[in-house]
């Protein structure tokens, strides 16, 4: 019975499962990534119609990722036919329910979401790495990733992102904070990656920065 602080328990269940994070998604319009849902025992079971389909309906290059996890465990991208059997074992070792998208071209783009029945959003963000991807050893090693902010790209797709934003976060009943990962890709169209409904909220994190940015200080955000 101790109040806390953030997402309720159905928003952040949402947000953490990939794959009905993305049917909410779907359902209120947003813009996605084309992916496809895998089940483990399918995978297990007929392992060549499951690659056939995959092959069929995605194409390569794409990533496989368990449904629930974080921090790019258990994620693979795979360029090509023969990579698929490994990197499905792999997601299935974490979980009973596998996500497979499309590869795409893009930049990787966060924004801050902040309040309850009237959230706002912060400037964007720019993620800039050296890495093939944003993998787990790129999030966390020191000086192999660095979030610009305001992300270089100007105001009407600032505004759009922000929008976008709000629209997430309202699409699963979040409250209090979260942020929301987007890919824009070569063509200039936003893509809704992720919500994160516990985002790192220390003075240096993407989440503060981008507040930061927006002309909220660390303290006056906690």
């Amino acid at each position: 019975d101790l109040p806390y602080v953030g997402a309720g328990v159905l928003a952040s269940a949402v947000g953490m499962d990939k794959v009905t994070m993305k049917t909410v998604f779907r359902a209120h319009g947003l813009p996605l990534v084309e992916y496809v849902v895998v089940a483990r025992r399918d995978w297990r079971s007929r392992p060549d119609a499951v690659a056939r389909e995959i092959a069929e309906a995605i194409g390569f290059p794409c990533f496989v990722k368990p449904s629930n996890l974080g921090s790019s465990v258990g994620i693979s991208k795979v360029k090509a036919a023969s990579e698929l059997g490994a990197a499905l074992a792999a997601a299935a070792r974490h979980d009973r329910k596998l996500i497979v998208e499309r590869g795409v071209r893009a930049r990787e783009i966060e924004v801050s979401v902040l309040g309850n029945d009237t959230p706002e959003a912060s400037l964007p963000g720019e993620i800039v790495y050296e890495g093939e991807w944003y993998d787990y050893a790129t999030k966390y090693a020191e000086g192999q990733a660095r979030l610009v902010c305001p992300a270089p790209v100007g105001p009407e797709l600032t505004a759009r992102l922000r929008e976008l934003a709000v629209t997430t976060f309202r699409a699963i009943d979040c409250a209090g904070m979260a942020r929301v990962d987007f890919f824009l890709d070569d063509t200039g169209s936003i893509l809704v990656n992720e919500i994160n409904t516990i985002p790192g909220f220390t003075s240096t994190s993407g989440y503060a920065k981008m507040w930061e940015a927006t002309g909220l200080t660390y303290p006056d955000l906690v």
